[in-house]
């Protein structure tokens, strides 16, 4: 009789915190049931043999924006097909409530089950939401997301705070929004997040993420930008907002953090000043556990590329020597996280010039070929950190170990198996978003994942999708608090 549902043979298996084993994975009922030098073929129900191959935990790419320019559920479908393909099994959502999304405001009680309704059925994927609180009636609600809805993570936008006296996006009317968003709303936002994270902190950490850079210097430099243009958008776009901008930014976000002891993911760090800032606030208070967050576009890409507004993301793309930077900063383990900050954006989205077209665009695909050829290969960054910064660091970070994260006993079998010899060229025909441009193109990247299982289920392989819409599963965190009678760790 067949002892495994799935068993992964002949592999170099990538576990993080360890390094890299030759072992054989059984699965059982979606879980790790067994690490072994040897399993029987015959006792398996179905083989893949990953033979030369690696075996790394699937990738949780914990910053993503599911429904930002398009319908939730399409959205959810094409964008979560695309980073199966990449090897991520876990997408982690950021979603707030005003213009885009569900271009509505009002309770999260009444909001977050259209969410999830719209979400339900459309996810090849496992998914989790982070939610950003906009309004006062919302902090009120921080503790109801938790328990009732598995949400662990929220958020902040520090250049909206002051928007309403610019004139810029992001004023009240695009948050339709009528109170203030400003560094009291952050003050008594964190210490709402903090007094929940008391209470749950022997379960999983409840965290606020940051998106800092400071509106007060980015509306003067954006104006003295616009009559003063070098003939580079990206490079125009980045000095409008000024790396110091961010290091203000981080600041002001650590002094508040700290008061109220309230955890803090720093997001997409994009120069040397995020850098020095936010590692000094880490230092600084290693009791907030203080996550450093970097992606792909920023380790990625510089601003001397000929694409103009399609590069346009908040914050810019710098000079390459931010982009050095940033890479020393994830061998040296000073940022803990790499992720896509995916959002799928068209030509058409992003129609005007560099000040009017929207910010973002996606590459979650490029996860393991981007780490695995600019860090591994490159620079010298081991296989097992990256699959610390990919999977295990993002389950930690946002609740979701042990089920997500590792390759260990118990742990849900979220597998990407690599070829690290494959190569290809980047370009919208070899990704598989259903974005139309991408800022990568003509990039020649090596190690590409061949094989994506989700909890057991090949959802992956052989150059195509075979997984569905639906596979996927809303999780809720943290999972020690949600699933306790189901995890055995």
């Amino acid at each position: 009789m067949s002892r495994f549902d799935l068993v992964v043979k002949n592999g170099n298996v990538v576990i993080p915190k360890l390094g890299v084993i030759r072992a054989d994975i059984g699965i059982v009922q979606e879980k790790i049931a067994a690490i072994s030098r040897e399993i029987d073929e015959k006792e398996a129900i179905k083989m893949i043999d990953a033979s030369e191959k690696y075996v790394f935990p699937g990738a949780v790419d914990s910053h993503f924006h599911i429904g930002i320019f398009r319908p939730m559920d399409e959205d959810a479908i094409s964008e979560s097909a695309s980073a199966a393909w990449g090897g991520v099994t876990t997408i982690g959502s950021y979603f707030r409530t005003g213009k885009n999304y569900l271009n509505k405001s009002g309770p999260y009680k009444e909001i977050f089950p259209e969410v999830l309704e719209n979400s339900r059925e459309s996810f090849y994927t496992d998914y989790v939401y982070h939610i950003s609180i906009m309004t006062p009636e919302q902090v009120n609600e921080i503790e109801m997301l938790v328990k009732k809805f598995g949400v662990s993570t929220f958020k902040y936008f520090m250049f909206y705070k002051m928007l309403d006296l610019t004139g810029a996006p992001g004023s009240g009317q695009y948050l339709m929004i009528n109170t203030s968003y400003d560094l009291g709303f952050l003050y008594g936002y964190m210490r709402e997040v903090a007094r929940v994270n008391k209470i749950f902190k022997n379960y999983g950490r409840i965290s606020l993420s940051i998106h800092c850079e400071n509106p007060e210097i980015i509306h003067p430099a954006t104006e003295y930008m616009k009559s003063h243009m070098s003939g580079n958008p990206l490079k125009d776009y980045s000095d409008a907002r000024p790396t110091f901008a961010e290091k203000l930014a981080i600041k002001e976000a650590e002094t508040i953090a700290a008061q109220t002891n309230c955890p803090v993911n720093i997001l997409h760090l994009s120069s040397i000043d995020a850098i020095e800032s936010g590692d000094e606030a880490a230092q600084r208070n290693p009791e907030l556990s203080i996550l450093l967050e970097a992606t792909l576009h920023h380790l990625g890409l510089s601003n001397d590329i000929p694409y103009g507004r399609l590069g346009k993301v908040n914050p810019p793309i710098r000079e390459k020597e931010h982009v050095e930077a940033l890479w020393k900063a994830v061998i040296n383990d000073d940022i803990k996280t790499v992720v896509s900050d995916h959002a799928c954006s068209t030509k058409k989205i992003k129609e005007g010039d560099i000040w009017t077209s929207l910010a973002g665009f996606g590459g979650t695909e490029l996860i393991f070929p981007l780490l695995l050829t600019e860090g591994y290969q490159k620079r010298g960054l081991p296989l097992h950190r990256i699959a610390e910064i990919t999977s295990y660091n993002s389950a930690i970070y946002h609740a979701l170990y042990p089920k997500k994260g590792t390759i260990a006993l118990g742990s849900d079998a979220d597998l990407a198996i690599i070829d690290l010899n494959k190569e290809k060229k980047v370009s919208v025909e070899t990704l598989h978003s259903a974005q139309d441009f991408t800022p990568f193109e003509g990039i020649q990247y090596k190690g590409w994942p061949i094989c994506t299982i989700l909890r057991g289920k090949v959802i992956f392989e052989k150059d195509q999708i075979v997984g569905r819409p639906g596979d996927g599963q809303f999780i809720k965190r943290p999972v020690m608090y949600h699933y306790r009678e189901e995890l055995t760790l």
